[in-house]
């Protein structure tokens, strides 16, 4: 279901005239204010030891509980990407990050209470100092360290994460 339709009165006048105006809003025919359905910001962190293993977590909840992830998620208002990822990372293993290399980014769908809201995924490099403090926690029900020539992407249950790890996995092992 797409966000949009969830919106059936205009969030300011509260008239019942709040209709469909594009793909992406919705415009008030009574008040004349016009909602746009833009995406939200998501990031991912790939974290790599020294034995080229790739941070793995599996999610806790849903949407994909039980899948595998990469560490990450929405970053909060009034932060920017660089400090959702670096939050994000902090809280789901407790692990520092001292870099964050921004690489690449997917649109994405998002499924949420069964409706399909709008990301935009920016995935991170990152470097952490200090591995031995990894845990598991937040989203995350439990960290491991897989060989990046062991990812099977099909295992990891969110389609930009699935992608990224390809691209990821394919220009690393490039160098």
């Amino acid at each position: 279901m797409n966000i949009l339709e969830k919106f059936k009165y205009c969030p300011i006048c509260g008239s019942s005239h709040f209709e469909q105006n594009s793909e992406k809003s919705k415009l008030c025919r009574n008040c004349g204010f016009e909602y746009f359905a833009n995406p939200s910001s998501a990031n991912v962190a790939f974290i790599l030891n020294d034995k080229d293993e790739l941070l793995v977590a599996t999610r806790k909840r849903e949407p994909a509980k039980g899948t595998l992830d990469i560490p990450g998620g929405f970053a909060d208002v009034d932060e920017t990407s660089e400090q959702g990822v670096i939050r994000e990372v902090k809280e789901e293993t407790g692990l520092e990050v001292t870099k964050a290399h921004y690489l690449f980014s997917f649109p994405n769908k998002y499924r949420y209470s069964g409706v399909d809201i709008p990301t935009l995924d920016m995935f991170y490099h990152c470097e952490v100092k200090d591995l031995s403090v990894l845990k598991a926690a937040d989203d995350a029900a439990n960290l491991t360290w897989i060989p990046l020539k062991d990812i099977h992407t099909e295992l990891f249950g969110l389609r930009s994460v699935r992608q990224g790890l390809l691209l990821f996995i394919q220009k690393y092992l490039k160098k």
